[in-house]
């Protein structure tokens, strides 16, 4: 069986002329929608997933109209291949039945591949440079130097609760025992 699925972003737009292409290319059900392609509950796309048996086509008329970004839509191709389900998008003659269009695909999982590398690459030089400088990532410290002295200070002291060390800080109970110590002590 060969499935067609069209989407529209907005209800200004028209599904007729993906649903003609879809029609032309010999589908026999099409489902559709109109949603925006970020979205991702879309219930026709899901429908049309669910009905493919091994064998089958998924027919879409641009890639776009498939996948939210270029790694969903690799996903997704690579979900149909798992399934032994072949796809064809139209407008690119992309068709994973053919050698060319597997090559075609592979290139795009090796190019989003890539993508995910060089952005890690880049966000773990940027870790290292921040670093050079002396800046730390993370969460600040919710206690400055004079804060945690006084912190420490009062929990030493043993006149107060934690409870109370902590209203009058502003603090958690998690962050009192962290300044003190590694561990909670007892404490009245």
């Amino acid at each position: 069986m060969i499935v067609g699925y069209a989407r529209v972003s907005t209800q200004d737009q028209n599904l007729e002329l993906q649903n003609d292409a879809l029609t032309k290319a010999g589908c026999d059900r099409l489902f559709t929608e109109i949603l925006g392609g970020a979205r991702p509950e879309r219930t026709g796309l899901q429908e049309a997933l669910n009905i493919l048996r091994p064998g089958d086509t998924l027919v879409v008329w641009r890639l776009d109209r498939l996948g939210r970004s270029l790694k969903h839509l690799i996903d997704l191709v690579n979900q149909l291949r798992e399934r032994d389900v072949a796809f064809r998008s139209l407008q690119e003659s992309i068709d994973t039945t053919t050698s060319g269009g597997k090559l075609i695909f592979h290139m795009f999982a090796a190019l989003a591949e890539f993508e995910r590398d060089v952005i890690r690459e880049r966000t773990q030089a940027g870790l290292r440079a921040a670093r050079a400088r002396g800046r730390q990532g993370g969460r600040p410290h919710a206690l400055d130097g004079t804060k945690l002295a006084m912190v420490r200070a009062m929990y030493e002291d043993r006149k107060h609760l934690p409870d109370d060390i902590c209203k009058a800080m502003r603090i958690s109970r998690s962050t009192l025992y962290r300044s003190v110590s590694k561990s909670p002590v007892n404490h009245r």
